[in-house]
C-alpha cells in the first residue's frame, strides 16, 4: 500500500461527515446481511417443504453455526478493532500483523471444530435439542457445514477486518458472492438432483469456501491496508493471541450465548412437538431480517468509532454513536411496525401449517414490539467493543443473549409453558435497556469532549 493511499484512507475515515461516513460504510453491510438473510429466508422456506421435522433442523443446524460464527467474530472483532486503532495512529505494521494472526487463528479453531463435530456428531444433535424425528435431517446438514467450518470461520473474520478497516465493500463482495451462489445452488441440489436436505448442506458448503476464496484474495492483491502474510506468522506471539481474543471476547460471548440459548429454547419447544421448534425458528430468521438493517448502520459506526478513538478524534466518536442510535431506531420502527401488522402472513411464508402460524405469530409480534430498545443497546456494545472497553462490551453482550435471557427462558417457561417461551426473549431485552444506561453515562464522562489536535496525537495503545 502506497503512503499516498495510506494518507487518503486516514483522510477519509477522521475528516469526512460523520453522518456520511457511517452511512457509506452501512450500505456494504447492509447489503451483504439483507442478501444472506434473504438466503437463510429462502433456505429456511426450501428446507420446510419437506415437513415440520426437517424445518425444525434449520432451528438445530442455526445452533450450532452459531458456534463456528462465535469463533469467527472473536477473531474478526477483536483483530479488527485494534488494527482499525492501530491505522488510526497509522501503524501499519501492527495492524498486518493483527490481521494476520486474527485470520491463522480463526481457521484453527474452525479445522478444530470441524474434526470434533465429525466425532461426536451423534451426542451433538441432541445437544441441540433434536427430537428423534428431527436428529436424522439436522445430522445429514450439520455433516456438510462441519467440513466448511474452516472457511466460514475464517470468512467471518476477514469480513469484520475489512469492515473495520473501512473496506466494507470489498466485505460486501465476498459475501454476496456466497449467498447468491448458495440461493442458486439450493434448488438445483434439494430438488433437481433429488438431495432434499442434503443439497441444503453441500450448497451452503460450497459458497463459504468461494467466499473464503474472494475474501482472502482481497488481501492477498494488494486492496487493503493490513496483510495477511505467512511471513508476519513467526512474529505471533501468545500475548498478541490473547489481546484480539480479549478484545473480540464480546462477540464471542454473544455468539455463544446465541448458541447455548438456541439450543435452550429448542429442547424446551421440543416438549411441545416439531411444530413449536420449527415456529420459533422461523420466527428468529424474521427477526433478524427485519433488525439487519439496523445492524448494518451499527457496524458501519464501528470502523469510524475505532479509527477515530486511535486518532484520539473523540467528538467524531460521539457523533457517530448518537447519529447510529438515531438512525437504527428509524429503522426499527419503520421494521417492527411491519412485523407486527403482518406477522402471520409472514410465517406462513415459511411453513404453511396452522400451529406453526399460530405459534409464530404471537412469538413475532411479542419480539417485534420489544426490539424497540434493540438499537440503544446494540449501539452502546459496538462502541465499548471497538473502543477497546472490554468489560463494558463483554457485560453488554451477555445481558440479552444469556444473562436475562435464560432465566427469563427458565421461569416463563416452566410457570407459562408455551406462552412463556413465546414471551421470554422480549422480557429479555426490556430489561437490558436500564443496565445499559450507566455504561453510556460512564463513557461520555470519562471520554474527551474535543478532538485532539493533530500535533498532540499519539497512537492509541491496546
Amino acid at each position: 500500500m502506497k503512503r499516498t493511499e495510506s494518507v487518503s484512507q486516514y483522510d477519509k475515515m477522521t475528516k469526512t461527515p460523520i453522518p456520511r461516513l457511517v452511512l457509506k460504510l452501512a450500505v456494504p453491510a447492509i447489503i451483504s446481511m439483507l442478501v444472506t438473510n434473504i438466503y437463510n429466508l429462502v433456505d429456511t422456506a426450501f428446507v420446510g417443504r419437506f415437513g415440520n421435522s426437517a424445518s425444525g433442523a434449520v432451528g438445530i443446524v442455526f445452533g450450532f453455526m452459531a458456534i463456528i460464527q462465535a469463533f469467527g467474530f472473536m477473531f474478526g472483532q477483536g483483530a479488527g478493532s485494534i488494527l482499525s486503532r492501530a491505522l488510526g495512529g497509522q501503524d501499519v505494521k501492527k495492524a498486518s500483523l493483527n490481521a494476520t494472526a486474527g485470520v491463522l487463528a480463526s481457521f484453527a479453531c474452525g479445522l478444530i471444530i470441524s474434526v470434533v463435530g465429525f466425532i461426536w456428531l451423534d451426542d451433538i444433535v441432541v445437544l441441540l435439542g433434536s427430537t428423534e424425528t428431527i436428529a436424522p435431517y439436522a445430522k445429514t446438514y450439520i455433516s456438510y457445514i462441519l467440513v466448511a467450518a474452516p472457511f466460514m470461520s475464517s470468512s467471518l473474520t476477514m469480513n469484520n477486518i475489512l469492515r473495520y478497516e473501512g473496506k466494507a465493500a470489498l466485505g460486501m463482495i465476498g459475501l454476496m458472492s456466497g449467498a447468491v451462489l448458495n440461493m442458486i445452488g439450493d434448488p438445483i441440489l434439494m430438488f433437481g438432483l433429488d438431495m432434499e436436505i442434503a443439497g441444503a448442506g453441500l450448497s451452503t458448503a460450497i459458497s463459504q469456501l468461494v467466499s473464503w476464496g474472494i475474501l482472502l484474495s482481497m488481501f492477498l492483491s494488494g486492496r487493503t491496508e493490513s496483510k495477511i502474510s505467512f511471513r508476519l506468522a513467526a512474529e505471533i506471539r501468545p500475548a498478541l493471541l490473547g489481546n484480539i481474543m480479549a478484545t473480540g471476547f464480546p462477540s464471542m460471548l454473544r455468539q455463544g450465548l446465541n448458541s447455548l440459548t438456541t439450543v435452550l429454547l429448542n429442547s424446551r419447544c421440543a416438549i411441545h412437538g416439531d411444530a413449536a421448534v420449527a415456529a420459533m425458528s422461523i420466527v428468529s430468521r424474521i427477526i433478524f431480517f427485519a433488525f439487519s438493517i439496523a445492524l448494518g448502520i451499527g457496524q458501519g459506526f464501528q470502523p469510524v468509532s475505532a479509527f477515530n478513538y486511535g486518532a484520539r478524534k473523540f467528538n467524531r466518536v460521539r457523533k457517530g454513536y448518537f447519529f447510529t442510535v438515531l438512525a437504527a431506531e428509524c429503522i426499527i420502527i419503520v421494521g417492527c411496525t411491519g412485523l407486527v401488522a403482518f406477522a402471520p402472513q409472514l410465517v406462513s411464508l415459511f411453513r404453511d401449517d396452522d400451529t406453526v402460524i399460530e405459534i409464530g405469530a404471537r412469538a413475532l409480534c411479542l419480539q417485534a414490539l420489544a426490539n424497540l430498545v434493540l438499537p440503544f443497546c446494540m449501539a452502546t456494545e459496538m462502541l465499548f467493543q471497538s473502543t477497546g472497553k472490554r468489560f463494558g462490551a463483554s457485560f453488554m453482550s451477555s445481558l440479552r443473549s444469556g444473562l436475562l435471557f435464560i432465566p427469563a427462558l427458565l421461569l416463563l417457561s416452566h410457570f407459562r409453558g408455551l406462552s412463556g417461551i413465546q414471551e421470554a426473549q422480549p422480557v429479555a431485552l426490556l430489561l437490558s435497556l436500564p443496565l445499559t444506561v450507566p455504561f453510556v453515562l460512564w463513557f461520555l464522562k470519562k471520554t474527551p469532549k474535543e478532538d485532539f489536535p493533530e500535533s498532540e496525537q499519539k497512537p492509541e495503545q491496546t
